[in-house]
């Protein structure tokens, strides 16, 4: 079968790594190609190159995106549910597929607010320009958002008597997106996580089955696998370390 080609920023785990941890988990070859050599293609040269072209008439607006058999599918609920279905790593059941695609969109919103927690006025503005508005953003979304949303994991998991994730009894990669999510999590709010996710057994139960993985646990034990950094979507920031208000 044809590599897949993954087009991500090479210093950071940020959205690109919910692709490969989907690559690493299921065992799929994939090049990594900004972290090529640029004298290969690669580097960020590589990417910009792709980023700004596209590729078989499709240009993508961000990555991570990913090229296969001479196409180029970018978004990433997208990527993963096209990776899934191609490498026959879904259900055949169409309402099952929607309803791993619409929790995966959720996981997508829960990243875009982790984002604002930082970044509260403007992408655009460096963090030390919005400091103040970040510790307000990062409190309310420790309060009110992160519980809402491992609540609503938590129900959905509850619904799958099979397994540990949310359909059957094999992984599928909305369970691995949502792993990801809580180690992002709790690189970056430790505090707010070790109260809150004691009160959700079916959502910590998933996270044990999936660091069980062997070959998801052998890639996070790689020099592959960046840590969360101050360039990322999980930003472990001293200072937004914040407990849930009493």
């Amino acid at each position: 079968m044809p590599t897949y080609q993954l087009y991500y920023w090479p210093v950071l785990q940020g959205r690109g790594e919910y692709v490969r941890v989907l690559f690493e988990d299921a065992g799929i070859d994939y090049v990594d190609v900004a972290r090529e050599p640029t004298s290969e293609g690669g580097g960020v040269p590589g990417l910009l190159a792709v980023l700004n072209d596209g590729v078989g008439g499709v240009v993508p607006y961000a990555p991570p995106f990913v090229v296969v058999d001479g196409e180029l599918v970018w978004q990433t609920a997208n990527v993963l549910q096209f990776v899934a279905r191609r490498e026959g790593l879904l259900p055949d059941d169409a309402y099952v597929q929607a309803r791993l695609h619409q929790l995966q969109l959720t996981v997508a919103d829960v990243v875009s607010e982790v984002h604002d927690t930082h970044h509260p006025i403007s992408s655009g503005l460096y963090y030390e320009d919005q400091k103040e508005e970040a510790l307000r953003a990062t409190q309310q979304f420790i309060d009110e958002r992160i519980p809402k949303f491992f609540r609503h994991f938590e129900l959905n998991l509850a619904q799958n008597d099979a397994g540990p994730g949310f359909v059957g009894d094999a992984m599928t990669y909305v369970d691995l997106s949502v792993w990801q999510t809580l180690e992002g999590l709790t690189a970056a709010f430790p505090k707010a996580v070790a109260k809150l996710l004691p009160d959700h057994p079916k959502l910590a139960a998933l996270r044990i089955a999936v660091n069980e993985r062997p070959r998801l646990a052998a890639y996070v034990a790689s020099e592959r696998r960046l840590p969360f950094n101050e360039d990322g979507i999980f930003r472990p920031y001293p200072e937004l370390d914040l407990s849930v208000t009493p």
